[in-house]
């Protein structure tokens, strides 16, 4: 029975570890704590706003700073005690100190408090539509130092060896992406500025905007891009061709692109 209790112990304790063994714990934090073989000693309690709790017999701990593996060896010394050989178990029960901090034009600004450990992919996915964000140009900061630059291959691509373990008052900065969207106007269905994504092609914009008007100089879709020096390339695409299955004239989309649907004299 012994054997039995300690095993499942130790499963709780690594599965514990395995995902709070970087938490700071916190003002507010509420911890499940366990002596084994001493019930009267374990309890739940809320670390105060001077950033200690009180346990039986030992009195008033600081929790606030340490890790809950940190704060495990703490108890455990504090309690040889009263117990000759104290085994402690600390579950984090509620995270009320995890909190990030998203800035820039990108998103909506403001703090974000986390119930659990989070990763960065796991965050973006719960932040909502990122259409506006240019996640290429992202960053995340911490210790007022930029830890990683760029989420576009983790969220687009999927590459999770871009994922990381998000810390307390970690800040992610998310620039907007105004000058990569693409913009189309003229005689189209429905002149409209969409977000830039890899691989899109004159096809695509075209067929988002609502198509050709019946006026449309389909042969005459120009696109003005941006060269060195803020100079405006002009690229003349015969749309109407490629539509007849001249795929070569399905050119692809660079970020910031501009593109016109002249209309047709006749």
């Amino acid at each position: 029975m012994k054997k039995i209790l300690f095993l499942l112990m130790f499963f709780v304790l690594f599965v514990n570890n395995v995902f709070a063994k970087d938490y700071v714990i916190g003002d507010g934090d509420s911890l499940d704590i366990s002596v084994w073989g001493n019930s009267e000693l374990s309890l739940s309690v809320v670390v105060r706003p001077d950033g200690k709790i009180s346990l039986p017999a030992v009195g008033e701990i600081k929790a606030s700073g340490f890790t809950p593996v940190e704060l495990t060896k703490v108890l455990e010394r504090e309690l040889k005690k009263v117990v000759k050989t104290p085994i402690v178990t600390i579950i984090m029960s509620g995270m009320n100190n995890y909190s990030v901090f998203v800035f820039g034009q990108g998103v909506s600004a403001g703090r974000r408090t986390l119930t659990r450990q989070t990763t960065l992919l796991e965050f973006l996915c719960e932040l909502g539509s990122l259409d506006g964000a240019d996640l290429d140009n992202s960053y995340l900061v911490r210790d007022k130092k930029i830890l990683k630059k760029s989420f576009y291959e983790l969220f687009n691509k999927g590459d999770f060896s871009q994922d990381i373990v998000l810390e307390s008052n970690d800040m992610l900065f998310f620039p907007d992406n105004f000058e990569r969207k693409i913009t189309i106007v003229g005689e189209i269905g429905n002149p409209s500025t969409i977000p830039y994504r890899e691989g899109l092609t004159i096809l695509d914009v075209i067929l988002s905007a609502g198509g050709f008007t019946e006026f449309a100089k389909e042969n005459d879709v120009q696109i003005l891009r941006k060269a060195e020096n803020d100079v405006k390339e002009v690229e003349k695409v015969k749309v109407k061709d490629l539509m007849k299955g001249e795929l070569e004239h399905n050119l692809k989309i660079m970020p910031g692109d501009f593109i016109i649907v002249k209309e047709s004299l006749f």
